[in-house]
């Protein structure tokens, strides 16, 4: 996320979000924040026709905007004191808990589905493909549904 979303996210300026997080760039390796190269910045503004992008025009950004990954979008709330900042970082924390315990009961449905395959294994053909058919249907099941 550019920093500009997650500043209006956790409902703070951009230029006060920059300065929280260049206080403590040492919680910001590259691999939870860095800077656009100067192609991605044009790219951008091409592509989105984000002119407060432009350096050269007024109320442009002097410098390239800060990309943010997961991480670093969660490591930007610990180092806000916005009430919004606070009530993110708890929300935040609260949806990667619920996300790992989905994870991990499908991970046991998994387990336990390719056990009763193994053990179904000697059927005959018949009963074989019949449990073929349920084995598919309950895999499409645990697939997430794709938006339309």
């Amino acid at each position: 996320m550019l920093d500009s979303n997650l500043a209006a996210l956790y409902g703070v300026p951009t230029m006060r979000f920059n300065e929280a997080i260049k206080r403590n760039e040492t919680r910001f390796p590259a691999d939870f924040c860095f800077r656009l190269t100067e192609q991605e910045v044009a790219n951008l503004i091409s592509q989105f026709a984000i002119s407060s992008l432009r350096p050269a025009e007024h109320g442009g950004r002097r410098k390239a905007p800060r990309v943010f990954t997961e991480h670093g979008a969660i490591m930007a709330a610990t180092v806000l004191n916005s009430e919004r900042a606070i009530q993110m970082s708890l929300y935040v924390v609260r949806a990667f808990v619920e996300m790992k315990k989905s994870q991990d009961a499908s991970a046991k449905v998994t387990l336990r589905l390719e056990a009763l395959e193994r053990s179904v294994a000697a059927l005959d053909a018949d009963t074989r493909k019949q449990f073929d058919q349920v084995y598919e249907a309950i895999l499409g099941l645990m697939t997430p549904a794709k938006k339309q």
